[in-house]
């Protein structure tokens, strides 16, 4: 099976770039869109073949994900049930016979750590809600994680070590995630690769020098790792200032 994510940064703006094209080229069984910036009505896809999922935010022009799936789930949930988190439409969760499958747009810490604080609150509620998943049925997650864990994940470590994204409460965030039993997919077939990123600025030139973030990520339960084949990040595909990734798994 082969999963693909991607934050397309406004889907009305990625359409005018290929997105189409792209879609049916990588030809997933599950795309997620994440910070898909419309709302309802405001988008038509046609993609035959998929089931349409969206999770739209209150705010206009704001956040946003979605699930385009070839096979039908047995039920869909938005949001994870606590009401100051889900009106930002940042989390679809489908239910398959032998696995969840969750598309998250973690929220941004922001300039000078505006929101870190609520970042915090977010990080606690959303494991708490996978963990409750992952005690019916193993979960596959992914999304935007707005930080990049260690230092290989990003191009210039040292001066962003405060920054939104490589704060050390974020980082710490996300080794409770892998001390949990999730699996950073990409880490585990490339746990040494650098370079390897799925962010760039639109400043500076930094996607044409290459100095990214690794902040889009597939995270699995322990209860999968045998059905993992490979996992990799598509920094040729153009259209965001992210580009997709993916997943390959065996069938279930």
């Amino acid at each position: 099976m082969k999963f693909v994510s991607w934050n397309v940064n406004g889907i009305r703006a990625c359409l005018t770039k290929g997105f189409e094209e792209r879609f049916q080229e990588l030809d997933a069984d599950i795309f997620c869109l994440q910070e898909t910036k419309c709302q309802e009505g405001q988008v038509k896809l046609e993609l035959p073949g998929y089931h349409q999922y969206w999770n739209y935010a209150n705010r206009r022009g704001y956040s946003g994900t979605a699930i385009f799936t070839k096979q039908e789930p047995l039920s869909v949930f938005y949001g994870i049930g606590i009401e100051e988190h889900d009106k930002e439409g940042r989390v679809i969760t489908l239910e398959f016979e032998n696995f969840y499958f969750v598309t998250v747009y973690t929220p941004n810490s922001q300039s000078e750590l505006r929101r870190l604080e609520y970042r915090m609150e977010w990080e606690r509620d959303f494991l708490a809600y996978l963990l409750g998943l992952q005690e019916k049925k193993p979960v596959i997650c992914c999304g935007d994680l707005n930080v990049a864990h260690q230092e290989i994940d990003l191009k210039n470590p040292k001066t962003n070590r405060k920054n939104a994204g490589f704060t050390d409460e974020e980082r710490a965030c996300f080794t409770k995630v892998l001390e949990s039993g999730f699996i950073d997919t990409f880490r585990y077939f490339y746990p040494d690769q650098e370079g390897s990123y799925s962010w760039w600025s639109y400043r500076f030139k930094a996607r044409e020098k290459n100095a990214g973030w690794r902040i889009d990520y597939f995270i699995v339960s322990p209860a999968l790792k045998d059905k993992l084949q490979d996992a990799s990040i598509h920094a040729e595909i153009m259209g965001s200032d992210h580009c997709p990734i993916e997943l390959d798994m065996e069938s279930f």
